[in-house]
């Protein structure tokens, strides 16, 4: 069972929604496009019964990963311990240099956060799950192994 924070939930419910929104849009598209004539050579037509496929396949996709998922609460687990949601501040032990992790279920794709977000079933992510402050957690990357000491939960 994969762990999700409510926030993510949500906007995983967000997306299926508008991709059921596009649904009416593309079969517009592929009406129109049928209706131009011969379906052999008709690009657009093609094209539209494509991104119907992949926005089936999506719709699909989401649908069973929020079915099998269980968000985590936030009463269960101890001030002190990473889990999911958490903002971690870690100190790479090899260079001194601290940044700020953010441990989350599936990564947004945005990089304008403050934080670096590290998804829990990523080498990092499972390094730090119910790690606590305090510890230094070993994580086994391509490039190596890499140690961090855990200075704080924010």
């Amino acid at each position: 069972m994969e762990f999700i924070t409510a926030e993510e939930k949500e906007t995983l419910t967000q997306r299926v929604e508008a991709l059921k929104a596009k649904r009416p849009e593309i079969t517009a598209r592929i009406a129109e496009a049928r209706a131009d004539g011969d379906l052999k050579e008709n690009a657009d037509y093609h094209a539209a019964r494509d991104d119907q496929g992949m926005n089936e396949a999506e719709i699909r996709r989401l649908e069973e990963r929020l079915a099998n998922v269980s968000v985590a609460s936030d009463d269960d687990i101890p001030d002190d311990m990473v889990f999911l949601g958490a903002v971690v501040k870690l100190r790479d032990l090899d260079d001194d240099d601290e940044d700020l992790y953010k441990l989350v279920g599936e990564a947004s794709g945005s990089f304008d956060a403050d934080e670096i977000e590290v998804t829990a079933s990523s080498p990092m992510g499972e390094a730090l799950m119910k790690a606590r402050v305090g510890e230094t957690v070993k994580v086994d990357l391509p490039r190596g192994t890499k140690r961090f000491e855990i200075l704080e939960l924010m």
